[in-house]
């Protein structure tokens, strides 16, 4: 029950019935984030994340679903530094996934994509993922799941959105 857990009933001045669906998608963003960090234990734990929190596994699919791109480009698509991507980068050029080309576009701003290695690597992830979630959630009805996702998806946007107004 996620009331029970992270939910405001009971808390001294909130009134539940001032907006239970602002109550609602509170429930839900913390159900994600409880969720987001079983996830990453489990990526670290299979290897789809590397050990200091850099999601190799989401790197490599980037690249394998949109090409070469730059490094500022994969960072601009997550919530999180070109530093921080670059670091990802370099680990994975040091172990032949990932390769820097030459940018038609730029000159000193490098493509990456994966190399032959890179792209069997995240080939095998991507079954190994496809493994994991294949035994979860079973008892839940696919449609339910693909309009969770878009639901997830939209608040994400929605975050994304607010968070670029901060700035």
């Amino acid at each position: 029950m996620a009331s029970a857990r992270h939910g405001t009933d009971g808390v001294r001045g909130v009134d539940p019935i001032v907006d239970s669906k602002a109550e609602a998608i509170t429930a839900l963003m913390l159900e994600v984030a409880q969720c987001f960090f079983r996830i990453r234990a489990l990526g670290q734990k299979t290897g789809l994340i590397t050990s200091w929190g850099g999601g190799a596994f989401g790197f490599m699919r980037s690249l394998a679903l949109l090409g070469p791109l730059t490094v500022p480009q994969i960072a601009q698509m997550r919530p999180t530094s070109r530093q921080r991507m670059q670091r990802l980068a370099d680990e994975l050029a040091t172990e032949g996934l990932v390769e820097f080309i030459d940018n038609p576009k730029h000159r000193r701003s490098k493509l990456v994509q994966l190399t032959r290695k890179g792209a069997a690597r995240y080939g095998e992830l991507n079954a190994q993922l496809m493994g994991i979630a294949s035994t979860m959630g079973v008892a839940l009805d696919e449609a339910d799941i693909r309009k969770t996702a878009a639901i997830v998806r939209q608040l994400s946007d929605d975050v994304k959105v607010r968070s670029e107004r901060l700035r």
